[in-house]
C-alpha cells in the first residue's frame, strides 16, 4: 500500500464521485478507479458501493476513512516537525556560558530572541569557567558556549568575537581614587593588594591582567582567591583589595564599590562564541546567528553614542 492509495481514497469517500475526485487529485477517472480497486483488492474489502448513478461508502470504507485520515494528518506532522528541525526550530539547545555573560546586555537579549523565535526549543544553560565552557563544547558535553578569551582553544573547536567591552578598576568606596570618573590607568594601584580569580579557574582575565600589569611596570599582588565575580566585588567593597572586571559588572549597584575605566592600551576583552568546527546542527547555528545580529545591533548603538 502506498501513501497515494490512501490520498486516493479519501478523495472518493469526500466527493462520493469519481469523476469529481480525479479532478481534485489532478488525474484522468481511469486510473483512479484503477488505483482505488488496486486498493480494495491489496484490503480484502469493499471500500465503496458502486451502481451506475452513485458511489457510497460501504461500511468497512466509512470505518477506514477516519483511519487513513490519521495516517495521512500523522505524516504531514512528521513532515512539519523535520521541517522545523532543519530550520532550528525544534530540540534542545545546551549553552555554557562564564558568570559575566549574565551581566552583558547583548547576550540576554540574545537568549530572549531566541525563546520568542524558537518556543519549542529547551534551551540547557550551564554556568562554567572560560576553560571550562571551552573543553564541554569540545567534548560535546555542550554545543556551544561563550566564554571570555583564552590563549589556547582545545583542538577542534572554532571561536568568533562577539563584541568587546572596556576593563574597569572595582575599587572601595572611599578610595582615593574613586572620584577619578575620568579612568584611571593600572600603573596608580601597583601598590594595592588585589583579589582575584585563581589562575586555575580557567578565566581569560587572568592572563591578561598579568600583561597589563607587566606593561605598567608592576606585578599585582594578590591576596585573596575567589571563582566568583561577585565575591570578588563582595571582598573589594569590605577593603581587603582592589580587582579588575570586565565593565559589564558596572551594571550592577552594589554598595561601597565603585568602577573605574582602566585607560591602559589593550585594557578590554571580548567575549567568544565556541563551537566544534564540525558542529551542523541546524539549532547551532540559528542561536550563532542571533548573538551574532545582536552584538551588531549593540555595536551599532555605542558607535552612533561615540560619533
Amino acid at each position: 500500500m502506498e501513501l497515494r492509495h490512501l490520498r486516493y481514497f479519501i478523495a472518493v469517500a469526500e466527493e462520493l464521485h469519481f469523476g469529481r475526485a480525479a479532478l481534485q487529485l489532478g488525474i484522468s477517472q481511469p486510473p483512479l478507479s484503477q488505483q482505488i480497486q488496486a486498493l480494495e483488492e491489496e484490503l480484502g474489502v469493499r471500500l465503496f458501493e458502486r451502481t451506475n448513478r452513485r458511489v457510497a461508502l460501504s461500511e468497512a470504507g466509512r470505518l477506514f476513512l477516519p483511519e487513513a485520515r490519521l495516517v495521512l494528518a500523522q505524516l504531514e506532522r512528521a513532515v512539519a516537525i523535520a521541517r522545523r528541525a532543519q530550520r532550528g526550530e525544534l530540540g534542545e539547545l545546551k549553552v555554557g556560558f562564564t558568570s559575566s555573560a549574565p551581566f552583558t546586555s547583548t547576550i540576554p537579549r540574545a537568549i530572549q530572541a531566541f525563546r520568542l523565535a524558537c518556543p519549542d526549543v529547551h534551551l540547557d544553560l550551564c554556568e562554567l569557567s572560560s576553560r571550562g565552557v571551552a573543553e564541554a563544547v569540545a567534548e560535546g558535553r555542550l554545543q556551544v558556549g561563550m566564554l571570555r578569551p583564552l590563549e589556547e582553544l582545545p583542538a577542534g573547536l572554532a571561536a568568533l568575537e562577539l563584541f568587546a567591552e572596556p576593563l574597569v578598576a572595582v575599587l572601595p568606596a572611599g578610595h582615593p581614587l574613586a572620584g577619578r570618573e575620568a579612568g584611571i590607568s593600572l600603573s596608580e594601584l601597583a601598590a594595592e593588594p588585589f583579589v582575584f580569580f585563581p589562575r586555575s579557574f580557567g578565566t581569560g582575565l587572568y592572563d591578561q591582567l598579568l600583561d597589563l600589569a607587566r606593561a605598567a611596570g608592576f606585578t599585582p599582588r594578590i591576596v585573596q582567591e575567589a571563582s566568583e565575580a561577585m565575591t570578588l566585588i563582595g571582598l573589594v567593597a569590605t577593603g581587603l583589595g582592589v580587582t579588575v572586571l570586565p565593565a559589564s559588572f558596572s551594571r550592577m549597584r552594589i554598595d561601597g564599590v565603585v568602577c573605574r575605566t582602566l585607560r591602559d592600551a589593550g585594557a578590554s576583552t571580548a567575549v567568544w562564541l565556541v563551537r566544534r568546527q564540525d558542529e551542523r546542527s541546524p539549532l547551532v547555528q540559528r542561536f550563532a546567528e542571533l548573538l551574532e545580529r545582536e552584538a551588531r545591533q549593540a555595536q551599532a548603538v555605542r558607535d552612533q553614542g561615540e560619533a
